[in-house]
């Protein structure tokens, strides 16, 4: 949650990342990430099934964390090979990466590909290694992903298998997870953390435009527009995402 503990310098957000400019340098212009690295700087990983994933339903936090210094990767669980209508896995593949590397130069984000099949994504010792492997190495601070128990089976497979990967890791690593059309998709869900995003909503919505091969213009309008609104009402802001944050204990026995 975005908290303010008396000034703008105190201003954090999922985590406890500062999101003041102290320490990161000066802006080139809005929207530009700030020059050089702050002494506090985190890394997060916002880990979606496919392309526009991240985008959609982060892109305004992403745009935050990005201009207050700290690294963020956007990773894609797939290439989005089913996709496209009349385009092989091979065509739509090449396309959408395209589109996710636009989409992360306008937050300032890093892009990071995996290699399981949109549409035909798995769960088994394999894939659970492949996302252990991938957060050991990227050694995050935070990771923001899908609700395991999303509607669409590449969402949850997502969810399922960085949830894994973070108990296997000995939960060094805070985990949230973010929704997406949600009453439809996102199920059940319900928020620990609201992000306001009045300041970077343009930018996020011109990164998920970059995604020109998904059309998002109704699902931006009819339904994160809506989710944006109603959960800035629950923050009293105009507009924000709001996130769930993963909380267990060390033993469940």
């Amino acid at each position: 949650m975005l908290k303010a503990a008396g000034s703008a310098a105190a201003l954090t957000i999922l985590g406890g990342i500062p999101l003041d400019a102290a320490g990161a340098g000066v802006p080139a212009e809005a929207g530009m990430t700030p020059v050089g690295k702050r002494k506090d700087r985190k890394k997060i990983l916002v880990i979606g099934a496919h392309p526009d994933d991240p985008e959609t339903a982060a892109g305004g936090t992403i745009c935050l964390l990005t201009d207050a210094g700290h690294e963020v990767v956007c990773v894609y669980l797939t290439r989005g090979e089913a996709g496209i209508p009349g385009k092989s896995h091979a065509e739509a593949a090449a396309i959408r990466v395209k589109e996710a590397e636009a989409a992360c130069a306008a937050t300032g984000a890093r892009p990071l590909f995996m290699d399981q099949v949109d549409g035909a994504t798995e769960v088994n010792l394999m894939r659970y290694r492949e996302m252990r492997d991938l957060l050991d190495r990227e050694k995050p601070d935070v990771v923001i992903t899908h609700w395991p128990i999303d509607g669409h089976r590449d969402h949850a497979i997502c969810g399922i298998l960085v949830l894994d990967a973070w108990r296997r890791l000995e939960r060094r690593f805070e985990l949230y997870y973010f929704e997406v059309m949600s009453g439809t998709q996102t199920q059940m869900f319900h928020p620990s953390d609201w992000v306001d995003i009045t300041a970077t909503r343009a930018r996020k919505y011109k990164a998920c435009y970059c995604h020109e091969s998904q059309n998002l213009g109704d699902v931006m309008n009819e339904w994160h527009d809506a989710m944006e609104r109603f959960r800035g009402i629950e923050c009293r802001c105009t507009a924000a995402e709001a996130f769930l944050h993963h909380v267990e204990p060390v033993s469940l026995l």
